[in-house]
């Protein structure tokens, strides 16, 4: 599906980005501006666009007189929101899914005890205003407005850590979030126990209690890594 407003070299993208991604173009294929405007339908000029922001995604490089080659997997910037929804979308999933729940086993405890210790008020009432939205969504299958509020939840978190480090990994938490939802590698309602912890991290951050509001955000994440053990083996 094009995403509105992207124009046609969005159509281009979420077409081949999603083939190279899983792998329909293995790394060192050889791909030609002409013979993919071609295969578009496409002038010139909009797949040069288009293997513009492959390129900003180290996906492919381009070569006088050769090509557009497709890059080494090692040296995509799989920090790239986009990259992750493609690499979501495909066969590899599962995988997708663990190493980006193992990322943020290693970062998100650490940013809500940061949290514990420098959110402002303002960000821990926007804390609350989340856990009572997923509270509120956690039953009757309403996935889609509980990851509303479960991403808002997260971002927060990772803001309120005072690291912008850590606070520009909020679009790459919120597309594992969306991705799991979308492909289904939820249950039908969020885990009572993970939404009970949520509302309790919010209760460490506005305490100040960052030793506990670690604690309940590592039992999160060791939470989502054993639901991928049911649900995406």
């Amino acid at each position: 599906m094009t995403i509105p407003g992207r124009g046609l070299h969005g159509h281009v993208l979420d077409t081949l980005g999603p083939a190279i991604t899983a792998g329909e173009f293995p790394p060192g294929s050889v791909l030609r501006t002409d013979e993919l405007s071609q295969r578009f339908d496409v002038s010139r000029s909009v797949m040069r666009e288009a293997v513009r922001v492959l390129e900003s995604m180290h996906l492919v490089e381009s070569r006088r007189r050769v090509g557009v080659i497709v890059r080494p997997t090692a040296e995509w910037n799989v920090y790239d929101p986009q990259v992750i929804r493609w690499r979501l979308a495909g066969a590899d999933r599962p995988r997708q899914l663990r190493s980006l729940t193992v990322l943020r086993s290693a970062i998100e405890p650490v940013a809500a005890g940061l949290a514990a210790r420098n959110a402002t008020p303002q960000q821990c009432a926007e804390l609350t205003e989340c856990v009572l939205g997923m509270v509120a969504n956690s039953k009757g299958h309403r996935l889609e407005g509980y990851l509303i509020h479960d991403v808002a939840f997260h971002r927060v978190i990772l803001t309120a850590s005072g690291n912008e480090m850590f606070a520009r990994l909020g679009d790459v938490v919120a597309e594992v979030l969306t991705g799991r939802t979308e492909h289904q590698v939820m249950f039908e309602d969020p885990d009572p126990a993970a939404v009970t912890l949520h509302v309790q991290v919010a209760e460490a951050v506005r305490e100040g209690n960052a030793e506990r509001a670690e604690q309940l955000t590592r039992e999160i994440t060791e939470g989502a890594l054993q639901e991928l053990d049911i649900l995406a083996p």
